[in-house]
């Protein structure tokens, strides 16, 4: 039986399974995609918020020519990071269910990308899974259209096109920046009186620029209520008026948030208002004793509350709580 399963392979699982390590604790990550999944989906030329040493695990530097990296390297950095401290990873094998023994250990269910179910042992489980499986859907008419997309990768397929860009923050801006390099018509409707106040600040002046010269329709105040083939209906939150607006694409970057399905299964209780899961913030340790949370997960609805940088010191709280727990 393993010490410790860690459900989920993203910079705070891996950041986890190093941490479980240098306290000689026998452990393996399962993740049902691959390693640093969250990071491959991010646009293909995002730059990231935060500094290169704030994303540092495992004590493995993180170098790079620019202040803040970009996906790319972030990438690099992370496949790096697992192969020097070797870690063991079970890629595309995904964990259906964690189920509690009367032993207080548990048995993971999982499945492979061949269909092949097992169980596997651990006296303790992490889960860190990420939050880009679910997104936030805005529940309109239209939105199952193949038009529609939650996700961004890059701009390239919307060159000429008329793409109505939905939401205020910074994976909306940068979108539409991006669209307007590749000779895209862009419609921003957000439903704020403004952006967010949280866009990067090496990014928003460019952005205000574009909207003042018209490069991109700002509509603030205001929200799709309804998708067709062929357009957009845009509503005014200030005076209730539609406009239907000419219309290729839609791109909803309206967030996503975490499974709780693993959560549940093995018991942990969650915050109705937020679906926040209950735990210990000093030890990571949900209210089943030997589940423990990691990174993004523990953070609710919100996904805004754990970044990387601080999600990262969740493995070091979870390792040091268990080895303190046999010392008892």
């Amino acid at each position: 039986m393993l010490d410790v399963i860690i459900i989920g392979a993203g910079p705070c699982g891996l950041s986890a399974a190093i941490e479980c390590q240098r306290q000689g604790l026998s452990s393996l990550i399962v993740e049902k995609n691959f390693i640093v999944h969250s990071i491959y989906l991010y646009p293909t030329n995002m730059q990231f918020f935060s500094t290169t040493p704030l994303l540092e695990i495992g004590d493995v530097p993180f170098t790079s020519p620019n202040d803040k990296p970009y996906r790319h390297e972030a990438l690099v950095y992370y496949r790096r990071a697992a192969a020097q401290h070797q870690l063991e990873i079970a890629a595309y094998e995904e964990a259906l269910s964690v189920l509690p023994q009367e032993d207080g250990s548990f048995v993971v269910h999982t499945v492979n990308k061949r269909g092949e179910e097992q169980q596997r042992s651990a006296a303790n489980v992490v889960i860190s899974t990420g939050y880009f499986d679910q997104p936030n859907l805005i529940g309109i008419p239209g939105e199952e259209l193949s038009k529609v997309t939650h996700y961004f990768g890059e701009a390239h397929p919307y060159s000429g096109m008329k793409v109505a860009v939905i939401g205020g923050s910074n994976s909306a801006v940068d979108a539409a920046l991006e669209l307007l390099r590749v000779g895209a018509k862009v419609d921003m409707v957000y439903r704020g009186s403004s952006i967010s106040d949280n866009i990067k600040p090496w990014v928003r002046p460019i952005f205000e620029s574009m909207v003042q010269k018209g490069s991109i329709t700002l509509h603030l105040e205001s929200r799709v209520t309804e998708i067709t083939p062929a357009s957009v209906l845009v509503t005014s939150s200030v005076n209730g008026e539609p406009t239907e607006l000419d219309n290729d694409f839609v791109l909803a970057m309206t967030g996503f948030r975490p499974s709780r399905a693993l959560l549940t299964s093995a018991g942990v209780q969650m915050d109705d208002s937020m679906d926040k899961p209950a735990f210990n913030p000093a030890t990571m340790e949900s209210n089943i004793p030997g589940i423990y949370v990691a990174g993004v997960i523990a953070s609710g609805r919100n996904a805004n509350e754990v970044f990387i940088e601080s999600g990262r010191g969740h493995g070091k709280l979870i390792a040091d709580h268990i080895v303190s727990t046999r010392l008892t």
